[in-house]
């Protein structure tokens, strides 16, 4: 069995369904509302979980109701929690989402102060029992932590290269996949044209880099060619989560030293099967489905 290990933030994800996404200041009419967990790191261990790897999370949250409900979920996705800390007196991260009718969605996302950003105490943990490290960058000690001790036992590494308020150049340096959003990609870049930006971006590091862009697909670069994944078309009902899918199914795959297109082919499936259900994890296919979805673009 795959053995991954995700290493980022999970937070409480409050999402209200409505028509239109808010354009000026005023109040508007739900018409749903759900409360499920979210984080990018998080996420991608559920996916990753789902498609039948062995995964552990490691993150933080405070000892509070929010904490305990983000812990319990994962256990009951199959994502083992041993390694992540509880901060006593600490208040848990949280987003609010809003999500309109075609999926489109606008997150606001509370990062609790309260969880401490050190991440000395990884080095207490053994980084050579998994196939594959996963990071968001939304602990950046957290995965530069990581990295490192994954690195040193020679462990493949997966950055969620998404937008972040720090530099992530470090990051990317160490990574052997760096599988950017669009807008994480032109921040590091400042370059708006996806090839220039990624042919940018690869100066950073020796290992892969990917970007992806909703409906139009995954971009990467093999040996400074740019190659594409077209993006599957679904009936989209909500794209809470999507990227983060991607990078779960994307790590299985490289855990398991698929090809890079095939993964990116796989991972791209699992994605946009996610698209077709609400919340960032309710519509996350296994296996099997990804694949009976797949044979229909043989």
């Amino acid at each position: 069995m795959t053995r991954i290990v995700c290493v980022g933030i999970t937070v409480l994800d409050r999402i209200w369904y409505l028509d239109d996404l808010p354009k000026e200041g005023g109040k508007y009419v739900a018409k749903d509302y759900t409360e499920v967990g979210g984080g990018p790191a998080a996420t991608a261990a559920v996916a990753a979980a789902k498609l039948g790897a062995e995964v552990d999370f490691i993150g933080r949250v405070g000892d509070d109701d929010t904490g305990r409900r983000l812990l319990a979920e994962l256990e009951s996705l199959g994502v083992n929690t041993r390694y992540t800390r509880v901060f006593s007196g600490a208040r848990s991260s949280q987003s609010a989402v809003l999500v309109d009718a075609s999926g489109e969605r606008v997150i606001a996302n509370y990062p609790s102060p309260d969880l401490p950003a050190g991440a000395d105490w990884l080095q207490e943990i053994d980084f050579s029992q998994w196939d594959l490290v996963l990071a968001d960058v939304r602990w950046h000690d957290g995965a530069k932590q990581a990295f490192t001790l994954a690195r040193r036992q020679g462990v493949p590494t997966l950055l969620d290269a998404d937008v972040t308020p720090q530099d992530i150049a470090e990051l990317i340096a160490i990574s052997d996949h760096a599988a950017f959003s669009a807008p994480g990609l032109r921040r590091l870049t400042q370059v708006e044209e996806t090839a220039g930006a990624l042919k940018k971006a690869q100066t950073l590091t020796n290992g892969h880099v990917y970007v992806t862009q909703g409906r139009d697909g995954c971009f990467w670069l093999e040996n400074g060619t740019v190659c594409h994944q077209p993006g599957f078309e679904v009936d989209v009902i909500d794209t809470t989560g999507a990227g983060d899918v991607f990078h779960g199914a994307l790590a299985v795959s490289l855990g398991q030293q698929v090809p890079v297109d095939d993964a990116v082919r796989f991972a791209s499936a699992v994605a946009a099967l996610k698209c077709t259900r609400p919340g960032g994890r309710a519509g996350i296919p296994d296996c099997d489905q990804t694949r009976s979805f797949l044979s229909l673009f043989v």
